[in-house]
């Protein structure tokens, strides 16, 4: 096996934890005898447990060394499948390369495991060629990949040489394309502490479709007509959905998603904290042979609220232009994005010059996340407000707007105003973060 794998040119860019590496290294371990037989055993039961999960994760059922290759095919991003993307077979010294690789994975498809079973007393390899997953309907698995990755590892499994094999291969890459935007509809951005964040597929989006829908009728045309014209290729606009909440807005765009996916739509999902994020990621997604929804749900601003200048910069663009292939697909329960409330002339520059820069777009959101037992712990020692009026009360404090001179009506503003008044991470900060603001402030 380890003979084959280091014969891989195009396609030998493999990670070394990667499964396929790991066996290729138990098997030239067990050649040279560099390993006794009970380690030898170990280390294959290791392999075939990562093996299991990767089977129980995407739904692979019969053949899983066959399916395992094939995901291993149509995942692994390099210049020969990223072309074929685009473009699919074409000719050029390169397919003499592709061909040799196809060549090794065939090979690879077709191993035999008997020998090293024999000797090592083991019967495991043979089980994985027919194996029968135990249904689960708790388990979650994205449907999509589970189907594709199968088809192709069964028309792979009937191919005579590897020209046939170079075919199925490039014709799938033509019709579905290469690596996780090739194989999945949706995608949400998660952090993980790299200083960039990466792309994570959403396995269980919602298999609404457009027909499913009843009713805006006018509205779902003008929507799919923009859709259709993104698509192929033509002029599109970036659109809004506004309206009361439950009147559809974030289902038809689900829908269009499911619609269009086998046209080469795809979707991720940005929240309003990551829109700071926004020009890495379409640097990330500008070149690739797809069309990009990025999707945008309840969508609102106030006043003092910075992040829309993020969104602001992608739509109407800056020295670089929004690329053709991305559009920019949002729902709001209001048509006027940005809420304006403060009337008095230079109040929100001054408030936006004492929060510049803005602590809470400079804390890494996953920290936060992990410490949030410990962040509660803090706030629960907070006095309460009994506690708080007390202390006021006995230094001689203001304690009301009216001690101030203002009265009632400026309540709902100074406390929409505070988590922006001092550049630091306060408790009104952390509220909007969790999303408990809006419920404390309405108490």
């Amino acid at each position: 096996m380890y003979k084959e794998i280091a014969k891989l040119i195009m396609y030998g860019n493999m990670k070394e934890d990667t499964i396929l590496v790991k066996l290729g290294e138990i098997f030239r371990a067990f050649d040279e005898k560099t390993e006794d037989n009970a380690q030898l055993i170990r280390d294959i039961y290791t392999q075939l447990k990562r093996l299991l999960e990767v089977a129980t994760d995407y739904g692979f059922d019969h053949n899983l060394w066959h399916n395992y290759l094939t995901y291993l095919l149509i995942t692994n991003e390099n210049p020969f499948s990223l072309t074929c993307e685009k473009v699919g077979a074409n000719d050029g010294s390169v397919n003499i390369f592709a061909k040799n690789d196809f060549r090794v994975f065939r090979n690879l498809f077709f191993f035999d495991f008997k020998p090293i079973e024999e000797a090592l007393g083991i019967q495991c390899f043979s089980i994985l060629s027919d194996y029968k997953a135990i249904g689960k309907k708790e388990l979650m698995y994205n449907k999509n990949v589970s189907e594709k990755v199968q088809a192709l590892s069964e028309k792979l499994e009937q191919t005579k040489d590897e020209n046939e094999f170079f075919e199925a291969v490039t014709d799938f890459y033509k019709a579905y394309g290469v690596g996780m935007f090739g194989l999945n509809k949706a995608f949400r951005l998660i952090d993980k502490g790299q200083g960039e964040p990466d792309f994570y597929p959403i396995n269980n989006l919602d298999k609404v479709m457009l027909d499913d829908l009843v009713g805006y009728e006018i509205q779902k045309k003008k929507l799919v007509d923009n859709t259709e014209a993104f698509v192929q290729g033509r002029k599109a606009n970036n659109v809004l959905l506004f309206g009361d909440s439950g009147t559809g807005k974030s289902t038809s765009i689900k829908a269009i998603v499911n619609q269009y996916y086998d046209q080469g739509l795809r979707m991720i999902e940005i929240y309003k904290h990551q829109f700071k994020d926004l020009s890495g990621v379409i640097a990330r997604i500008k070149n690739r042979n797809y069309r990009f929804i990025i999707y945008m749900d309840d969508l609102s601003f106030e006043e003092f609220e910075i992040e829309y200048k993020f969104l602001k910069a992608v739509i109407e663009g800056g020295v670089e232009t929004k690329p053709e292939n991305i559009l920019i697909y949002a729902t709001s329960n209001r048509r006027h994005l940005i809420r304006e409330k403060f009337n008095k002339p230079g109040m929100f520059d001054i408030i936006m010059e004492e929060n510049t820069p803005n602590l809470l777009e400079q804390v890494d959101p996953k920290k936060l996340i992990e410490h949030k037992e410990e962040i509660a712990a803090i706030i629960n020692e907070i006095p309460t407000s009994e506690e708080l009026i007390a202390m006021i009360n006995k230094v001689e404090g203001v304690k009301s707007l009216e001690d101030l001179g203002f009265d009632e009506s400026y309540q709902a503003k100074t406390a929409e105003l505070s988590p922006y008044v001092r550049a630091r991470i306060t408790f009104m900060r952390l509220l909007k973060f969790y999303d408990f603001y809006e419920e404390v402030i309405s108490c």
